[in-house]
């Protein structure tokens, strides 16, 4: 029997340029983090190999000392890695690849596949598909079914792109892969990456999506897979591992009626800090309302990973008592009432932003006031 672990998107070096710098430097630690929880996993587990599909850099021009962290990372397995380049670090004549070459950096253990011809190991026949520009429109592995590998030998396919037919049209263009070429090729595995989340194409085929979660999308992100086979020809059986730490989440909350809102501060305390969350308001809420929302998302501001906030379809709908509380007589109770009405028209979300900075101005003189 032979055991792999199947991974594939590392993207190290990822920038996270959504986020505020502090929290972007973070989530890009946790890649080099879960690298290492990748290494003792395949130790823990005794697996033979492990397989990288591609995209283990985000970009070619990531940092030397980049480069020189993310085979530290991988000492903690001390078996075979095999990688290939993907789309973010195609193996180009000049690349991250020649730079890793020229710094001394790759480990023995570590082949990086550059070309495409079969690699036979002890126990296994590996046909690289690397990348060598990042956008191809031929299919890089169509050599894989003519490759001559020893009788008896398990074929395992190691490739980064789009298996035609079965994935979004938008990524289903560029870097193709033929749907059906495991069992074409004679492979008993056909390990994927470029897609971020796991995902099966077909029995002896599978995506291992990226093994840290990278963006909000529910796609079974932040694993990968255990692959077993008994001999060749074998089905393998594929096991999905979690390996990310990170949760990424998008919550939609709306507010219509009042309990609306005690909901939705559970909802926001209960973050916590492996959580990087994307929070969306809409609908309607009174003065009161928004200073306890507020006051909820500054707490969890301070508990959560990251949390990324659009308010921009809550309406803040100031009550009468409200107007009232804030003796915003004469001119400025007229802009309130202006800036209240202008919520609905073109410019409604400057009307929602001025509003709520009014009302807080006025909310915050009454209390100093006091």
């Amino acid at each position: 029997m032979i055991k792999l672990l199947h991974t594939a998107d590392w993207q190290i070096g990822k920038l996270f340029g959504q986020f505020e710098p502090d929290d972007a430097a973070l989530l890009a630690d946790a890649r080099f983090a879960t690298v290492e929880a990748l290494a003792r996993l395949a130790t823990d587990e005794g697996v033979d190999l492990v397989l990288v599909a591609g995209d283990v850099f985000d970009a070619q021009g990531v940092a030397d000392k980049t480069i020189h962290r993310l085979f530290h990372a991988m000492t903690g397995f001390g078996g075979r890695w095999v990688m290939i380049p993907g789309n973010h670090d195609a193996g180009l004549a000049e690349s991250v690849w020649t730079r890793a070459l020229r710094l001394r950096a790759i480990p023995p253990n570590v082949t990086v596949c550059l070309k495409p011809e079969p690699l036979l190991l002890d126990s296994v026949a590996i046909l690289p598909a690397p990348l060598t520009q990042r956008i191809t429109h031929a299919d890089l592995t169509e050599w894989f079914a003519a490759a001559d590998t020893p009788p008896g030998l398990p074929r395992i396919g190691l490739a980064h792109g789009s298996v035609q037919g079965i994935l979004a049209d938008d990524i289903d263009s560029s870097n193709p892969i033929a749907a059906g070429r495991a069992g074409q090729a004679r492979l008993d595995y056909l390990a994927l990456g470029d897609w971020h989340g796991t995902r099966q194409v077909d029995a002896r085929c599978w995506y291992a999506g990226t093994p840290e979660t990278d963006r909000f999308k529910a796609n079974d992100s932040g694993q990968a897979l255990l692959v077993e086979l008994d001999a060749a020809g074998a089905l393998p059986r594929v096991t999905p591992v979690v390996t990310g730490h990170f949760r990424w989440r998008i919550e939609t909350l709306r507010l219509q009626v009042p309990t609306d809102l005690d909901r939705a501060i559970e909802r926001i305390a209960a973050f916590g800090p492996a959580d990087v969350v994307q929070l969306e308001v809409s609908g309607q809420t009174d003065l009161a309302g928004q200073r306890r929302l507020a006051d909820a998302i500054g707490k969890a501001h301070g508990k959560a990973r990251s949390l990324l906030t659009d308010l921009s379809a809550l309406r803040l709908e100031p009550t009468d008592e409200d107007i009232a509380e804030l003796q915003a007589d004469g001119y400025l109770g007229e802009v309130l009432a202006e800036l209240r009405a202008g919520q609905d028209g073109p410019d409604g979300e400057v009307a929602r932003d001025a509003l709520a900075l009014l009302a807080g101005l006025l909310d915050e003189r009454r209390s100093v006031a006091r």
